[in-house]
């Protein structure tokens, strides 16, 4: 027989009333549990609250043993209340005891009662709790019953999220929305940062849960629904996503789920309810998130991330609230949380106050984490569900070295990390009291230790480091941070600025390297099966000759007077190379006649970073007068291995006999032509690779600035020529990558070289 249900409006205003009373935390729980009791008429209700230690444990009752509060306890899984825990999903039974799952604890007396209805307590998908009621009767409850139940928890969700429930925690224990939180994700920019969540994007607080009104806030939601499709048939009718495009897919697939009539129904039930209009959309997004997170399927989850964000965009039109980042403060300490960001995103925060980037997205090669290298920043990216489990404000450590993230970490791990930070820190003091040493190794040979840049931000490290000058500087993230294509004029100041802060030093410029994953917002992008190599670089440069053109242009203004150094990317056949060099001699030609000053010395070279330009090795060198090795790209194609891929980027190694072969092969042949070669990316800035690469014979290596000091020491700790004469032969001896290593860390050892 049924129940006579008050009904969740009922219920909503009364629970407001309780939730206003001056009364301490486990009175409110206590008075909370009588009056769903007596709604739902029901002989029990029970509230379990999750512990940091994965035991939920019994808060209040109503009709069980009252003195079994705070004693009776569960593990996650175990038990109905466990399973419900588990599984995030309401469980409903008209004979609980008969359920497989029913485990029976003696000291609160429920072997009385029969029927059972069970709901998770849920924040943003997250298991808080279960809610409990239950009855002497066999019967099953009824669907308006199980919705008043859901409703009614996430008020109880919302009293654990504000810490109201910690003042009446057991002593020795936390609650599990404080619990330390372990993430495994890729290291994408070295250094280690504590500090405490900023979320890029913050969640907006849903305070005002129970309506007055219900058909006031169905009107809402109806308006607010028809704004929210009217912004996205704009966006999707715009020129930037006028054509097929990864964002124009993302926006159709928020503009399916807007239209969604089951979504939809979904909230409106939450509303007839007694749910505001804003707290509806955020427990059927709760419900969902906490089905969808149990998925399997990549696809469905990745639908999740689609849902999160329409979500989102539907509670602030609701509020009122603008999306996007919202400016505030920044703490001294912040870390950015995010699920991805650009790069001008992350320049708009100020630089003093953030000390490590962590994303959910992200790869190696993202722009993002190119200007976090640059500007020093620690960064891990691929943590999955980063976003959804941090708060604003909580304790967070990112470990930039071996891709950690310690959200809320226990006083241990901190400790260790302050120790570690510490270390860092007296360690860098050391490597700064070298920096106007000269770069020569024991046995008289001086490799030139030179940085990578790309941002003004970075040229004080060329003095600071005690760099030899830039090896590279990527004129790309100029672009990448503009909202839009910089003129000629703009190009040429930057260009002189970046000349005068290196002090004389020599800079060498890579022409653009966009395309691929380097997509300028104001440039429409094409789509590509691979785009790595698709259109970018040269190829896109020899395409547009007048965006080639007016680049070079700016660089020889920029330089007038002075040496030049401009280098071509992802050049494949020595006649692109040609070709470059062709469109640059115009304009030289073109100054020259309208009376301008020229550079007093060029130089162009070409960036090593296709196969294909190891079997062109002698036109090569004939041609240029200079090249620099990009290590990352040609290691990549060489292996035909996505870095940004988690899935193949850990099976293969920079330090294979292989890829070592064709590194050693490239610098013999630019000796024999007596041409300077500089090898630029990551490996150059790992000590133990950088030994490799001087016994290869490499005497130039082009680094980012938190590196120069490490290789810097090891140089001038190591013994090349006893290296060299143990180290070659072993490149055609049987054996895979880990004994080169193990030899070198060895030979480290023996040899008191600085790793």
């Amino acid at each position: 027989m049924r129940s006579t249900l008050a009904g969740p409006r009922v219920l909503l205003r009364r629970l407001r009333e309780v939730m206003a009373e001056p009364i301490n935390a486990q009175e409110r729980l206590d008075k909370i549990v009588v009056l769903i009791a007596a709604n739902v008429v029901a002989e029990v209700c029970s509230v379990y609250i999750l512990r940091a230690d994965g035991v939920l444990e019994l808060y209040a009752t109503e009709g069980l043993n009252r003195d079994a509060v705070h004693k009776t306890s569960l593990k996650v899984g175990e038990g109905l209340v466990g399973l419900i825990a588990a599984d995030a999903r309401p469980l409903n039974l008209p004979n609980a005891q008969a359920h497989p799952a029913f485990a029976y604890r003696p000291e609160t007396g429920e072997e009385a009662y029969n029927s059972f209805l069970g709901v998770p307590i849920l924040r943003a998908g997250r298991t808080l709790g279960v809610l409990v009621v239950q009855n002497q009767s066999h019967r099953t409850y009824f669907e308006d019953e199980v919705e008043a139940l859901q409703t009614t928890a996430m008020v109880i969700a919302e009293m654990v999220a504000a810490g109201e429930l910690e003042a009446i925690v057991q002593q020795g224990t936390k609650l599990d929305l404080s619990r330390p939180m372990h993430f495994q994700g890729v290291a994408l920019s070295d250094g280690v940062g504590l500090g405490h969540v900023v979320l890029h994007e913050p969640r907006v607080v849903v305070t005002n849960l129970i309506a007055e009104d219900a058909a006031a806030e169905l009107e809402r939601l109806e308006r607010s629904i028809n704004r929210l499709r009217i912004s996205l048939d704009d966006l999707l009718n715009s020129g930037d996503f006028a054509q097929h495009g990864e964002h124009r897919e993302v926006l159709e697939a928020y503009r399916m789920f807007a239209h969604d009539r089951g979504w939809i129904r979904k909230i409106e039930e939450a509303i007839n309810n007694g749910l505001t209009a804003e707290a509806a959309v955020e427990k059927v997004q709760s419900d969902t998130r906490a089905r969808m997170m149990r998925q399997t399927d990549p696809y469905l989850r990745e639908r999740l991330h689609d849902l999160d964000d329409l979500a989102h965009r539907l509670i602030r039109e609701l509020m009122g609230r603008q999306h996007g980042p919202v400016s505030e403060s920044l703490p001294q300490d912040a870390v950015i949380v995010a699920r991805n960001m650009g790069a001008a995103e992350l320049l708009d925060y100020g630089r003093d106050r953030i000390r490590a980037i962590a994303l959910e997205e992200g790869g190696p090669t993202s722009h993002v984490t190119i200007v976090a290298r640059a500007l020093g920043i620690a960064a891990v990216g691929l943590a999955e569900n980063l976003v959804s489990l941090a708060e604003s404000g909580d304790a967070v450590i990112v470990d930039g070295e071996s891709g950690q993230i310690h959200l809320r970490p226990a006083s241990d791990i901190e400790n260790a990390y302050a120790e570690k930070v510490r270390f860092r820190a007296r360690r860098q003091a050391q490597y700064r009291r070298l920096r106007n040493k000269p770069s020569i190794t024991r046995d008289g040979v001086e490799v030139s230790l030179q940085l990578n840049a790309g941002l003004l931000v970075d040229l004080p490290a060329v003095s600071e480091s005690g760099a030899s000058g830039v090896g590279l500087f990527r004129t790309e993230l100029q672009f990448m941070v503009a909202s839009a294509f910089p003129r000629m004029s703009e190009q040429k100041d930057y260009y002189r600025q970046v000349l005068d802060a290196a002090g004389g030093r020599p800079v060498t410029f890579r022409t653009l390297d966009i395309g691929g994953d380097k997509v300028l917002p104001y440039l429409r992008a094409i789509q590509e099966e691979n785009p790595a190599m698709g259109w970018r670089a040269i190829r896109f440069g020899l395409d547009r000759p007048g965006i080639l053109r007016t680049q070079i242009r700016a660089l020889l203004h920029a330089a007038a007077g002075r040496d030049l150094k401009i280098m071509f990317p992802m050049v494949t056949d020595v006649s692109e190379f040609h070709q470059a060099k062709a469109v640059l001699e115009r304009e030289i030609k073109h100054l020259r006649r309208h009376g301008h000053q020229v550079p007093e010395r060029m130089q162009l070279g070409v960036m090593i970073e296709v196969p294909s330009l190891l079997y062109q090795l002698d036109e090569l060198f004939q041609a240029v007068d200079f090249a620099s090795v990009g290590s990352n790209d040609l290691f990549q194609f060489f292996s035909a291995v996505d870095r940004g891929n988690t899935r193949v980027a850990g099976r293969f190694d920079t330090m294979s006999p292989a890829f070592l072969r064709a590194l050693k092969h490239i610098v013999d042949k630019a000796d024999s032509y007596r041409t300077p070669v500089t090898l630029c990316g990551e490996i150059a800035g790992r000590p133990l690779e950088a030994m490799a690469l001087a016994a290869l014979g490499y005497r130039s290596l082009s680094m980012s600035a938190s590196a120069l000091g490490p290789v810097k020491a090891m140089v001038r700790s190591l013994d090349l020529a006893r290296l060299s004469a143990r180290f070659l032969p072993r490149l055609d001896q049987p054996g895979g990558t880990g004994q080169l290593r193990e030899f070198l860390r060895g030979f480290a050892q023996d040899n008191d070289t600085a790793l």
